[in-house]
Order: structure tokens, then C-alpha cells, then sequence
């Protein structure tokens, strides 16, 4: 009896403990908001972008498929689409499409990096409503390629510095705009750029890239809009298996053929998925965003040391990026196998696309394949690859400086620090500046995220207004 009243009391402890921990988990304070009202000409904003989606950068691995004309065209029009920066800013091309423009600062302290880049994703022409290259303005939307991906904050950070500098404003420390025209094929024109940098000695002080932007019902239990910026982002792996066998007639099969080798390699690593890692960028977002949670959802978030099993359940259910932010994730995308539907393949292919946590390595990724596949007749290659990103600083003026300009520009949202699982051209800025921030400066429907990459893209011109706010209060800081 003795003993049933000490696991009572245990229990109930337990309960009081994890109630008064998610009592107490209120939010913090928020980001510091400015409520500096914002001038500027938001009609040659929307014309500048118009202009920009019209040049046909779309860029390919295979370069006979790229027209240079259209890039050379982007990159003649862009001193007649923002004068003034070209009147004050002196800009370097560099190999690979690389532009670098060089905004004097009044001192010479570490300078910002303001990242876009100019080229864009194929299009499938018929599938879209409208043209992708016309730059068609309709109910008060832009249709386009490029639009959200990412003329616009190209565009958003030329404008902001054309309007300042026709007021006369000259930043404390130096601005770089650091643009390449080949992101979408991981070209390298960002290498270039911060090669340049460290043969230069130049250290950032804030590096700005895209990646998050201001969303909603994107975390269990929160209602406001959240802007997340993106402190580090997700390493990428795609990877080959294959199996081979003497082929035959398929009326005739052998056990274990080269796509049943293959299918059951597929169901290994589906059902034993990568462990989940709760890293500084995840562990981040859980504490601010879960302080503005539901109570249901305050218990787990204020009490992971014991709850940590139902958010990973919760995860592995909901899929998507809540899931992809906690683990290595492989999702399979190409097969290959025989020609004839009769004919047992010699050789048959699977390709999967990984995005390793910033816990996980290429390599200790590619040993954990081998040991869930665990068959000595399935080769595993690696195709191509590359490690996840530094993690950023969030307790520094950089990204306090980040966070200050989307609070004041999106008056209302929650902002907070987010593992990004895509990848962009910021990982190069690694190796000089542990303040490297990813960052779209847009506020997005999930309707509109599909469209990156996708049909149809494209972008209200309010949307393009408060891109070229939030870039004049970033600035202003700098």
C-alpha cells in the first residue's frame, strides 16, 4: 500500500511540475518594432520588378539551353532601373554571373551583404494562366517567374538604396549587394563573391539571403503570423542505388530481382527514418513560437525533456517541414529499370533526394543508408552532395537588426529564429561570418508558397511594397 502512495505522489508531482512549467512558458519579448512611417515611390517598385521578370534568365545544367542575351539584358537594364546606386555605388563582375555592387559607408567598420539572385526555374508555358515573362500586372497581382523567387528581393534592396540615396542617406559601415545569376543550378557565382571577400579581408557583419518569410498556420497551435528568419540551413544529398542481375523473361523471374532489391531498400530507410536531432535553429523556434502556443501544445514545448517522444510522433505524422526540421529526411524521386514490359532488367536504378539535419554529416549519412539497407547487392552512390550550413549567431546585434525591420514592417507577427531546409547560396557565406541570415522579405499564403518553383507564380503588389519597406529599415541600420 506504502508503495502505491509513492507512485501516486510521483504521479502527481509529475503532473503539478509540467502544469506550472507550461503556466510559466509565456512569450518573450518580442522583437523591438519601429512605428517610423515608410515613403517611398511603390510605383516604380512595381515597375522596376515588372521589368526584371521580363528578361528570360532561366538558367540549366545544360548551358546550351541558356540564352545569355536575356542575362546580359537584366544586367544592362538595372542602371536605368535604379540610377542612382549606379551614380554612388561602383559594381565588379566576377566569374559565373556574378555581380557585386559597393555601397560606401560614411566609416569603415564590417560591412552588410544583401543576397539575391537574377536567375529563375524553368517554365512549363502551357500550363500557366498567364505568360511567365510578360510581367502582366492583373487585380492588383504581378504574374511572372521570378516574382517571389527572387527578382523581388533583388529588386526590394535596389530600390530601397535608390530611394535613400535620392534623400541623401549614406549608410554608417559599406553595403554589398551580392547577386549571382546562377543559384537555381548551384553555380558559382556566390563562391566567387565571398572568395573575394576573404582574399580581401572583408568580414560581414550581417550576411541577408532569402529563406523564411512572414507566414501563418505553419506551427501547432499559433494563430499569428510568424516571420522566420533562418539562422542555418539543411546539407542536400542525392544519391543512386542500384541493383543488377543476368536479366531474362519476366514470364520466368528469379527471386529478388533488381526492382524487388530495390523496392525493399525503398521500405528500409521509409521505415526506419533518420533519428531526430533538436538543433540550436529548431530548439529556437520551438521556444518562441511554443510560448504563444495553446496550453495543449505549452505542455510539450515547456516540457521536451519528457515530451520530446510525442513531438517526434507528432512530427513523423504531420510530415512537411515540422518533420523535415527534425531530422535527415530522403524522399525518392527517379526510378529507372527495364525498356520492355516483358524483360527482367539487367540494371535497375533508385535516386533519393536527402536533406541532412545539422546534426548529420554526408558521411554519417551515407554510412546510416548502408546499415538500414544492409544488402551487399545494392550499390549505394552518392551523387552529389553537400554538408549542412554553420549555424548563425541570435544573440547579437545583426540579428536583432533582422528582426527589428520585419516587426516594424509586419506589425503584428511573431518573429523567430528557423532551420531552413531548402538550400540557398548563404551556405557559401559560412566560412567568413557566423551571421549569415535567410530571410525573404515577402508575407506569404501557403497558396502562393506552392507556386515557387511551380505554375503560376506570383505577387501582390502590396507584397511588393513591404519588401521594399522592410529592405529601407534594414538599411537604416546598417
Amino acid at each position: 500500500m506504502i508503495a502505491l502512495y509513492i507512485v501516486l505522489a510521483v504521479l502527481i508531482a509529475f503532473f503539478v511540475i509540467i502544469v506550472i512549467r507550461a503556466l510559466v512558458f509565456n512569450p518573450k519579448n518580442t522583437a523591438e518594432a519601429s512605428d517610423e512611417e515608410i515613403i517611398f515611390d511603390k510605383d516604380k517598385a512595381v515597375y522596376n520588378l515588372q521589368s526584371l521578370v521580363r528578361f528570360k534568365t532561366v538558367s540549366y545544367y545544360e548551358k546550351e539551353k541558356e540564352d545569355e542575351r536575356e542575362f546580359r539584358g537584366l544586367i544592362n537594364a538595372l542602371p536605368e532601373l535604379y540610377p542612382n546606386v549606379f551614380k554612388v555605388c561602383s559594381i565588379k563582375e566576377l566569374p559565373d554571373r556574378a555581380l557585386l555592387i559597393h555601397w560606401r559607408g560614411k566609416e569603415k567598420g564590417e560591412p552588410t551583404v544583401l543576397m539575391s539572385h537574377y536567375d529563375v526555374v524553368p517554365v512549363d508555358e502551357k500550363a500557366w494562366e498567364k505568360s511567365a515573362f510578360e510581367g502582366i500586372i492583373e487585380n492588383g497581382v504581378l504574374w511572372g517567374r521570378g516574382t517571389l523567387d527572387t527578382k523581388s528581393t533583388l529588386n526590394a534592396a535596389l530600390c530601397s538604396a535608390d530611394e535613400l540615396i535620392a534623400k541623401g542617406f549614406q549608410p554608417v559601415n559599406d553595403i554589398y549587394f551580392a547577386f549571382s545569376g546562377g543559384e537555381e543550378i548551384n553555380g558559382k557565382g556566390a563562391v566567387n563573391i565571398v572568395d573575394f571577400f576573404e582574399k580581401e579581408g572583408i568580414t560581414p557583419a550581417l550576411v541577408l539571403d532569402e529563406g523564411g518569410a512572414v507566414v501563418e498556420n505553419v506551427f501547432p497551435g499559433v494563430k499569428a503570423p510568424c516571420g522566420l528568419i533562418g539562422i542555418a540551413e539543411k546539407g542536400m544529398m542525392n544519391v543512386r542505388y542500384t541493383a543488377l542481375s543476368s536479366g531474362g523473361h519476366a514470364s520466368a523471374p528469379k527471386p529478388d530481382t533488381p526492382v524487388v532489391r530495390l523496392a525493399k531498400a525503398c521500405l528500409k530507410l521509409e521505415n526506419n527514418p533518420f533519428k531526430r536531432h533538436l538543433t540550436k535553429p529548431v530548439a529556437g523556434m520551438f521556444d518562441t513560437l511554443g510560448r504563444h502556443s495553446t496550453f495543449i501544445y505549452k505542455l510539450i514545448f515547456a516540457n521536451l525533456w519528457c515530451f520530446s517522444p510525442v513531438l517526434d510522433l507528432i512530427c513523423k505524422k504531420s510530415g512537411g517541414e515540422l518533420n523535415a526540421m527534425m531530422r535527415t529526411t530522403v524522399a525518392f524521386t527517379q526510378t529507372a529499370g527495364s525498356d520492355a514490359p516483358n524483360v527482367i532488367p539487367t540494371s535497375a536504378e533508385l535516386v533519393s533526394n536527402m536533406r541532412l539535419n545539422p546534426q548529420d554529416t554526408v558521411d554519417s549519412a551515407y554510412e546510416y543508408l548502408k546499415k538500414t539497407v544492409n544488402d551487399n547487392k545494392v550499390n549505394i552512390e552518392i551523387m552529389t552532395s553537400v554538408n549542412p550550413s554553420r549555424i548563425s549567431e541570435v544573440d547579437c546585434e545583426a540579428y536583432n537588426k533582422v528582426a527589428k525591420a520585419v516587426a516594424s514592417t509586419w506589425k503584428g507577427s511573431i518573429v523567430s529564429p528557423y532551420l531552413m531546409v531548402q538550400c540557398s547560396d548563404s551556405r557559401h557565406y559560412g566560412k567568413i561570418s557566423d551571421k549569415v541570415y535567410r530571410f525573404s522579405a515577402m508575407d506569404l499564403t501557403s497558396e502562393e508558397r506552392a507556386t515557387i518553383h511551380g505554375n503560376n507564380e506570383k505577387i501582390r503588389l502590396e507584397t511588393i511594397h513591404s519588401s521594399v519597406e522592410f529592405y529601407i529599415r534594414l538599411i537604416k541600420q546598417c
